[in-house]
């Protein structure tokens, strides 16, 4: 009987459960998602609530809760609850229930996406996580980003700590097509990248005057991170494609800097509105797969003037290859068009490389001659654009010789050996038929 209730209890879970989980990230719909929001205060809700908003219009499910509650959970019986995570918790000491780093950096390992946001009173929890992903804040707690020439003016001097930058990357993929007119208001942390890691990109860049260090004293050592190598906003596309967004601001996200006017200093043009909540939001596009998220489908091969797949091929056979490679609008697969598309047909080392043309529907294609090699070659796409998703694809299919009937009866290279034999055999009849018969 008590067996019986267990299963009744564990099925009704279920079914309280799948609308959740139905919700979760999937290839062919990458914006019908759930969120969680961790806050360390509540009222960052109401005080941030401009950039909640735009996510909500545009479908996303955000689910908030304090940082420390008890019944924190990213997963259920296997399952993640939800697809992507964002962490306005900067001051945060333990996350509650069972979320902890490991658990933070198992979410993205298994391709989610992730949005840390510090602050100068960041945790250190939350600067291993950001370590972990692949930035080093400054290790001073108490250190700030000085800008004594791209300061927002302001009535009051200040200490020069609210900078004003327009040093964007310049990726139309990450941060969309249209120009960001007025400077991002930034108040906050900075962090240093490792040159060495190809899959973390500088999407906001400090100015070459600023530097980082305690507004509050006067310097007696040289600043540990000055400059452009600075960074403010970074980015992060891990190699299973999830997605990271890493700030030392939470400020940027917030109403007040959205609706704030900025007006750099040095500069006479005053800009009404801050350009945080084109940046933010455009950022969070490519942050949740709104853009720069490609699909490839329908891998073809044939010989050339057919239309079935062989199981094989023989060496020097035309043949015809294709792909099809759509990029997500935000509200369905568009075709992609790029010049750069490569295949490679590969046997330990790629035999042939060929750019594939496309007809800018979709389809790319292209044609070539089997190398005169035998073994198990594969054709393999390897694609790897700076705010486009990796795509690697490889089809496996054997190459073989000639058969023992398939070979030429007479090979032209070798007509000089075929006229040395005869030519010889001729001169041997001429000499025994003069030495036989010659008196």
């Amino acid at each position: 009987m008590t067996t019986k209730l267990d299963l009744t209890f564990f099925l009704l879970l279920t079914l309280l459960l799948a609308p959740s989980i139905s919700r979760a990230f999937s290839p062919e719909s990458p914006t019908d998602r759930r969120i969680l929001v961790l806050v360390d205060d509540i009222s960052i809700k109401s005080s941030h609530s401009i950039y909640f908003k735009s996510l909500t219009s545009r479908g996303f499910a955000l689910d908030f809760k304090l940082a420390d509650d008890p019944k924190l959970a990213l997963q259920r019986y296997g399952a993640y609850l939800y697809d992507a995570l964002i962490l306005f918790c900067p001051s945060v000491q333990h996350f509650g229930g069972a979320i902890d780093q490991a658990a933070i950096l198992d979410f993205v390992d298994s391709g989610h996406d992730l949005i840390i946001a510090a602050d100068t009173n960041a945790s250190d929890l939350i600067r291993e996580v950001a370590t972990e992903c692949g930035v080093e804040f400054d290790e001073d707690s108490s250190a700030m980003v000085i800008d004594h020439t791209s300061y927002a003016v302001s009535a009051t001097e200040g200490d020069h700590t609210l900078i004003a930058t327009s040093n964007f990357i310049k990726s139309d993929v990450i941060l969309g097509s249209k120009k960001i007119e007025a400077p991002v208001l930034f108040n906050g942390v900075g962090h240093s990248l490792n040159p060495a890691n190809t899959l973390i990109s500088k999407v906001l860049a400090a100015s070459p005057a600023a530097y980082s260090a305690n507004p509050k004293t006067k310097l007696s050592i040289p600043p540990s991170l000055t400059g452009s190598s600075i960074s403010l906003v970074s980015v992060v596309q891990a190699r299973n494609n999830a997605r990271i967004l890493i700030t030392g601001s939470l400020s940027m996200f917030s109403n007040r800097f959205f609706r704030s006017g900025v007006q750099q200093a040095g500069s006479a043009t005053k800009h009404e509105k801050s350009g945080n909540e084109q940046f933010l939001t455009e950022i969070s596009k490519w942050i949740f797969h709104e853009r720069g998220h490609l699909k490839a489908v329908n891998i073809k091969h044939h010989k050339a003037g057919e239309t079935d797949e062989p199981s094989i091929y023989r060496i020097k056979d035309d043949l015809e290859f294709s792909v099809e490679v759509y990029e997500w609008s935000g509200t369905s697969w568009e075709p992609y068009v790029a010049d750069d598309v490569q295949v490679q047909f590969f046997l330990m080392s790629p035999y042939v490389l060929k750019t594939l043309s496309t007809d800018k529907k979709g389809l790319y294609s292209t044609a070539f001659k089997v190398p005169d090699v035998y073994g198990v070659f594969q054709f393999k796409v390897e694609y790897e654009r700076l705010g486009y998703t990796t795509l690697s694809l490889s089809k496996q299919i054997p190459v073989r010789p000639y058969k023992h009937n398939e070979y030429e009866r007479f090979i032209p290279a070798a007509y000089p050996y075929y006229g040395a034999a005869f030519s010889m055999m001729t001169g041997f009849f001429i000499f025994s038929a003069v030495h036989l018969y010659n008196k």
